[in-house]
């Protein structure tokens, strides 16, 4: 049996240990709900270190490998600027640019220094998801629209000169071939999108669910948002900005 100065000597050398180690992920060193501290029967092990929090944000991509148990590789991506976004109603996947980091449910913090973590909402270019509907349906999404109404507000221009009309002909867009516009009648069925993700077309930014481990697997991939989820995070973030605005003002 040890004795009791041997037994102090003992937890003396674990705490120094502790101490010594930095970031763990064990749970003897934990206190209880109530408070209570556990015994210590085992020093850390190396497999229970923990290391610093990737904290990935939004910039030109920049991606360290990080060695991890047994020989895998980590892939730790510190900044980031694109990424796989998929269109779950119409089954297409594009990869397009990261704007902004515009809510997350954690913390405001995240949102605040456009950190990209699993879960978070954020804003990626349309541009690319646009141009794959063109070219499929023969439709554009919200840039017709959105063409209208600069005609309408910007004031008449004087008519140009006979040459120049003549230039303005030659570039306009060719017509699609005769079996694609069939092709592209036929698939008028799956062509309805929903008018908030219409809305978002005008502007040229989807709200977009990040669904990866940027700081696991070096990658931002996710899903655009669509239906009664689109609805709750809009509806989030409304709330949060009016909180915001109550604080200011």
């Amino acid at each position: 049996t040890q004795s009791t100065w041997e037994k102090r000597r003992w937890q003396v050398d674990v705490e120094r240990h502790r101490e010594r180690m930095g970031i763990s992920r064990d749970t003897v060193s934990k206190h209880t709900r109530t408070g209570a501290k556990p015994k210590l029967h085992i020093k850390k092990r190396k497999f229970l270190m923990g290391r610093q929090p990737a904290a990935t944000k939004i910039g030109e991509k920049r991606i360290h490998l990080v060695r991890g148990r047994g020989g895998n590789m980590k892939h730790r991506a510190l900044r980031l600027d694109h990424g796989n976004f998929s269109w779950p109603s119409q089954a297409v996947t594009r990869k397009t640019k990261i704007l902004v980091v515009k809510y997350h449910p954690t913390s405001n913090e995240l949102v605040r220094t456009n950190t990209l973590v699993k879960s978070a909402v954020v804003q990626v270019d349309a541009t690319p998801f646009r141009a794959w509907f063109k070219n499929f349906y023969g439709i554009s999404l919200g840039k017709e629209d959105a063409k209208d109404e600069k005609k309408k507000e910007e004031p008449k221009k004087e008519e140009p000169k006979k040459d120049e009309t003549k230039k303005d002909e030659t570039k306009k867009e060719k017509k699609p071939r005769h079996d694609k516009q069939c092709r592209q009648k036929l698939r008028d069925k799956t062509s309805k999108v929903e008018a908030a993700l219409v809305d978002q077309f005008k502007t040229g930014r989807l709200f977009c669910r990040v669904t990866s481990r940027p700081g696991q697997c070096g990658r931002a991939d996710g899903y655009v948002l669509e239906g009664e989820e689109l609805a709750f995070y809009v509806r989030k973030i409304a709330e949060k900005k009016k909180k915001t605005k109550k604080a200011l003002g």
